[in-house]
């Protein structure tokens, strides 16, 4: 068994090796117009609408897949509502429909138990180097590999987003007033918040917006606090609980499996390459866009809770640990994450908590 471990260990180092250097080579050529049509046509279906932060951001990678091939793959972006839904993205890709996708995993878990691990349950560290060591390095890329490979999907380089907060219409004071919110959180987010006495709802981003203006909830978390801002959120909820659920997310692109094998290996390297690129761009850019967003946001009224007491922190890292222990007896590829993540203790909330 270690052996096997060991040589996918290898593969997958030598398989990123090889698209760093196309990226390389690529990168350093000049652009060489085409008027040739494209070989292959890909449809990318992304969670956002158009003009959003986010939404450049997948509009560069698929320029990049584009650019990088030299026209031989053409990339049409399809938007948040564009034929597809947030919650039609993962089956979507997997049919065909869609060639590859950027699904947010709480809203697939029927689906793809998997990722809600995957995306990182509630007390995840904040830690960019550890989450990176823990797919590259121990394993848990392979066993996600092979997941996807099982739903007809071939999985890219994932790709690592900010700490995911709460925003509320009414002020929380103290843990205890969480009892009895209506929260858009999906997946294990919503387990979570109703251990603490809400009541949570998987509504897409799309609908957060409205549900929050019409009183249909209450509050919500976003991916991030850059999801906040660019859905106006804070024009109807306007306080933001300090303590994240998660320290980060981490994301996956997946395209079909079908579509995956017509490419040759020259340009399957490509797309592995142009997603390497695009999981940095991620990074770099949430970071930079992060404090303009709350200060955009604070302009709009939004408030930052009170600082939580010592038996509050206590209550929230003891109910995100409880869910680790439950998902862990739950499902194999659970328990293959959790035990992979068994190092990972306690929750580190409070390190990222600058605001």
């Amino acid at each position: 068994m270690f052996n096997t471990l060991l040589s996918k260990l290898l593969t997958s180092r030598v398989k990123r090796c090889f698209a760093g250097s196309i990226l390389t080579v690529v990168a350093a050529l000049p652009a060489i117009p085409s008027a040739m049509a494209a070989e292959y046509n890909w449809r990318f279906v992304n969670l956002y609408s158009r003009g959003t932060a986010y939404g450049e951001v997948y509009k560069s990678f698929a320029d990049n897949i584009e650019a990088m091939s030299n026209g031989r793959i053409k990339v049409q972006m399809m938007y948040a509502g564009e034929g597809v839904g947030q919650t039609g993205v993962f089956g979507s890709v997997k049919s065909g429909l869609m060639t590859m996708g950027a699904p947010f995993q709480p809203m697939h878990a029927g689906e793809f138990p998997p990722g809600v691990v995957e995306v990182g349950l509630p007390g995840i560290t904040s830690d960019v180097g550890e989450l990176t060591t823990l797919f590259r390095e121990k394993g848990w890329g392979d066993v996600l590999t092979e997941a996807y490979d099982k739903q007809n999907l071939v999985w890219l380089e994932p790709y690592i987003q900010l700490p995911v907060y709460i925003l509320t219409k009414k002020p929380i004071n103290s843990i205890a007033d969480f009892k009895g919110l209506k929260i858009r959180a999906p997946g294990a987010y919503g387990k979570f918040l109703r251990k603490l006495g809400a009541s949570p709802a998987a509504l897409a981003w799309s609908e957060i917006y409205t549900s929050l203006a019409t009183g249909v909830i209450d509050g919500s978390i976003g991916s991030n606090i850059i999801d906040h801002r660019d859905g106006n959120h804070a024009e109807v909820a306007k306080f933001m609980y300090r303590l994240p659920i998660a320290g980060a997310q981490v994301l996956p692109i997946v395209v079909n499996k079908r579509e995956w094998n017509k490419l040759p290996k020259d340009l399957q390297a490509i797309v592995r390459g142009a997603s390497a690129l695009h999981a940095t761009e991620q990074m770099t850019k949430s970071r930079i866009w992060e404090s303009k967003a709350i200060a955009d946001m604070e302009k709009q009224g939004m408030q930052w809770s009170p600082e939580p007491t010592q038996a509050d922190i206590e209550t929230w890292n003891v109910t995100a640990n409880s869910l680790w222990s439950e998902y862990a007896n739950a499902d194999k590829y659970y328990d293959i994450a959790i035990t992979i993540n068994a190092e990972k203790i306690e929750p580190q909330y409070m390190k990222g908590l600058i605001y």
